[in-house]
């Protein structure tokens, strides 16, 4: 059954032009072109924005200078500290690059008066989901650590990331809760990548997962993230936060999501689970929104989106 009858009309237009990307192993190297292909220049955007991205080196997992950052922030003198955001990009965990985020993360830099770290961590499968959260941590800590030669305000940092890299900032908000530091004012999780689960599940929702990002799709990631197929025992929710059984003590937390998405369920369960274990929590599901609809230029949906998560963004870094 096919669901495009359900797809915003808006977005239909978006759809019809998005490339098909191949993250089976087979696939996977030619997907990666695919997308580097499709980053936008990272500096000289043509944006008209004041803004100034830099790209740096790190200390990470692996030893002195070995994490590659974005670090986006306004030319304007600040007035004082600014909130700071650590972002992680999307792509199934398999793909991607912070650079394909850049247009986005300048303008909400500009949008928020903040400082953004946009994280390159290791894609699975040539490291799987230790490598990358401790490559997120590292880079949590370092932005945290950095504070004053930053600008920014320790109180006033948290963690966004998109489809996967909202996973991943899920599983870095927990690490960071359990390891007792450094604490987070906020996480904004667009559509996050949460529960391997949901390809093994028996009752598959008939309107979730036709476009974009697929239960095929879904279940390469997962394997390739995890190193063995989704829907075993054990899994960490360290790699997995829908497997966490105690939520308490996150930080306050967006999640949005489209009536379309494979994620759909998966996403609002984490919000109602957060919501029980007494996690502030704004959640919105998008009608007729599917995976990655937020990048269309058209449509109301796609703008409402937008609006509501620089909304969310400015309530966070307000602290």
């Amino acid at each position: 059954m096919s669901t495009r009858h359900l797809v915003d009309p808006a977005l239909i237009a978006l759809l019809d032009v998005f490339p098909q990307i191949d993250v089976s192993p087979e696939g996977l190297a030619g997907a990666r072109e695919v997308v580097k292909m499709l980053e936008p220049e990272a500096l000289g955007t043509g944006d008209g924005l004041a803004v100034r991205a830099e790209e740096r080196m790190i200390d990470g997992p692996q030893g002195p200078a070995s994490l590659r950052v974005w670090i986006v922030q306004p030319e304007a003198a600040a007035t004082g500290p600014r909130g700071a955001i650590v972002h992680f990009h999307g792509g199934g965990y398999v793909i991607g690059r912070p650079e394909g985020s850049l247009p986005f993360l300048r303008a909400t830099a500009v949008a928020q008066d903040c400082v953004i770290v946009s994280v390159d961590y290791r894609l699975a499968p040539e490291t799987t989901w230790q490598g990358a959260t401790e490559d997120g941590m590292a880079a949590l800590t370092w932005t945290v650590s950095h504070a004053a030669a930053l600008g920014i305000d320790p109180a006033r940092v948290g963690v966004m990331g998109e489809s996967a890299g909202g996973g991943l900032a899920a599983c870095v908000a927990l690490i960071a809760r359990d390891r007792g530091a450094p604490k987070l004012a906020f996480q904004n999780l667009l559509y996050p990548m949460l529960d391997d689960r949901t390809v093994t599940r028996a009752d598959q929702n008939p309107v979730t997962g036709e476009f974009i990002w697929t239960r095929e799709s879904n279940r390469h990631g997962w394997t390739a993230w995890l190193g063995h197929a989704p829907g075993a025992e054990g899994v960490s929710p360290h790699a997995a936060p829908a497997r966490a059984t105690d939520l308490a003590g996150l930080p306050r937390t967006w999640i949005a999501v489209g009536g379309l998405d494979l994620f759909l369920e998966e996403d609002t369960d984490y919000a109602l689970r957060l919501n029980r274990a007494q996690v502030p929590v704004d959640f919105a599901i998008y009608p007729g929104g599917y995976h990655a609809f937020d990048l269309s230029p058209a449509g109301d949906v796609a703008a409402r989106l937008n609006a509501d998560r620089q909304a969310a963004l400015a309530r966070g870094l307000r602290g």
